[in-house]
C-alpha cells in the first residue's frame, strides 16, 4: 500500500516542515516532497499537523485495566484505549508482587501479543522490580523485594519468550553489579529505581550497564549540593536517560523543565498510568494496594504518590507550556527518546525515511484526530 499525506504541519526528525506532501509505502515513511506525481493516492488532512506516534515505556493500565490483572483482555483493552491518544508503541510494565502473580502477568502479555494488539503495539515487558529498596518504595509492595537473582531472571525471561526488555532494580542491594552486568550482556535494559543509593553507588551501576532512570525525582534520593543522590547521578551522566512523568504533580513545572535543559534528548516523557486513568474519581487497585484517585491525582492509603492517570499527550502538552522548547523537540521526548532509550530509534520514533510509519493526526490544540499504525489508521476520533 503506498499513499501520500497531505497536511498543514510535519513534525520531522530534525525540523517542523510547512505544507507539502509525505510518501507513506509498505507501512514505512517514504520522502517529503512538494507535489506528488498524477493519480496518487493523498489522505488529505489540511490545517492538521502530522506529528510520529508516541511511545509509552513505563504504563500499568487505563481505563479499569492493569497488566498486573494477569489476563490477554487487559493487555488488548490497554492497547487499543491509549491508541485513541496517539499512543502507537508501548512497554506493558509489571510491579513488584508473588512470583505467582508475576508469572501470570508475564503469560497474559506474551499471549495478548501472539494473538495480535489491535490498538497500540508492544514493544517488551517492563519489569519494575521486585529488586528494590524500602525507604523509597513508592506503590511497590516491599514484602517481596528482594536481592537480584540472575537464574531467577533468566526463568523469567524464558517465560517471557525472550521478550524483556527493560527491568528496574535498586543498585544497593547485594550482587546488583554483577546482575546488571550479566542481563545488560543479554541485551536487557537497566534502570535504576525505588533506591536510596549513593550517588557513588549510581556511578558504579551505570558503568556495568545502567542506562535509565526511572520516574526521576520520584522513589529516590534527591538532589543535595554535597550529597549528589541518586538525582544528582540522573542529571550529571550524559549518557543516562531519564523518565518523567509531567503531570504537574510528581514533578514541579519549573524543575520538568530543568530537566528537559540538563538530560536534552536523553528525556523520556512517560505516564506510570494506572488503572484509574480515563476513569473517575474513586478507589482502585494497583497490585495488590487500594489507590483513591481524586482530581486526577492517585494515592495510596499511607498518601504515597501511586503511579499517574497522565495521558501522555497532556504530558507532552504541558512540557510544552512550561518551556520555550520548539514543539517536534518537546514531542520527541515521547516518541523518538523513549524508542532511544531501548535501541530501536532506528526503527521508529520519528518521521524519517525508511522507519515505521506510525504517526499522529493533531489539530492545533494538540488534540489526536487519527492514529495510524505501521501506515495504517487504525482510529479517527468520532
Amino acid at each position: 500500500m503506498e499513499y501520500y499525506i497531505k497536511a498543514e504541519r510535519y513534525l520531522m526528525e530534525n525540523e517542523e516542515k510547512q505544507g507539502g506532501y509525505l510518501l507513506v509505502s509498505n507501512g514505512l515513511f517514504g520522502g517529503f516532497s512538494e507535489t506528488v506525481p498524477l493519480g496518487s493516492d493523498v489522505i488529505d488532512w489540511s490545517g492538521h499537523i502530522i506529528a510520529p506516534g508516541l511511545f509509552d515505556t513505563h504504563i500499568h493500565g487505563i481505563k479499569g485495566y492493569d497488566i498486573m490483572d494477569g489476563t490477554a483482555e487487559a493487555v488488548h483493552e490497554i492497547s487499543k484505549a491509549i491508541l485513541q491518544l496517539g499512543v502507537t508503541r508501548f512497554l506493558p510494565t509489571t510491579l513488584t508482587s508473588s512470583k505467582t502473580d508475576l508469572n501470570q502477568a508475564i503469560v497474559a502479555i506474551t499471549e495478548a501479543v501472539r494473538q495480535g494488539l489491535a490498538g497500540a503495539q508492544s514493544e517488551g515487558i517492563f519489569l519494575e522490580g521486585p529488586y528494590f529498596s524500602e525507604q523509597h518504595k513508592g506503590a511497590q509492595n516491599s514484602i517481596y523485594f528482594r536481592n537480584p537473582d540472575y537464574e531467577e531472571f533468566q526463568e523469567i525471561k524464558r517465560l517471557s519468550e525472550g521478550t524483556i526488555v527493560k527491568i528496574a532494580l535498586a543498585p544497593e542491594r547485594e550482587n546488583t553489579l554483577e546482575f546488571i552486568n550479566n542481563v545488560s550482556k543479554d541485551g536487557v535494559f537497566v534502570c535504576i529505581a525505588h533506591t536510596d543509593a549513593s550517588h557513588d553507588c549510581c556511578k558504579r551501576a551505570i558503568n556495568v550497564g545502567a542506562q535509565n532512570f526511572v520516574h526521576l525525582f520520584n522513589g529516590m534520593s534527591g538532589l543535595h549540593h554535597r550529597d549528589p543522590g541518586v538525582v544528582g547521578a540522573a542529571l550529571t551522566n550524559p549518557n543516562t536517560f531519564a523518565e518523567l512523568i509531567c503531570d504537574g504533580f510528581h514533578v514541579h513545572p519549573d524543575i520538568a523543565t530543568l530537566a528537559l535543559r540538563v538530560k536534552g534528548d536523553k528525556l523520556v516523557l512517560i505516564t506510570d498510568c494506572m488503572r484509574a486513568g480515563l476513569m473517575p474519581d474513586g478507589e482502585y487497585q494497583l497490585g495488590e494496594f487500594t489507590v483513591v484517585m481524586k482530581d486526577g491525582m492517585a494515592r495510596t492509603e499511607t498518601g504515597s504518590l501511586a503511579g499517574s492517570t497522565l495521558k501522555l499527550i497532556d504530558g507532552v502538552k504541558n512540557l510544552k507550556s512550561w518551556s520555550s522548547e520548539p514543539l517536534y523537540k518537546i514531542w520527541h521526548s515521547a516518541s523518538l527518546s523513549p524508542a532511544a532509550s531501548i535501541g530501536k530509534d532506528m526503527e521508529f520514533g520519528s518521521i524519517s525515511s525508511g522507519k515505521i510509519a506510525d504517526y499522529v493526526v493533531l489539530n492545533e490544540q494538540l488534540d489526536v484526530l487519527a492514529t495510524a499504525v505501521d501506515g495504517v489508521v487504525k482510529y479517527r476520533r468520532g
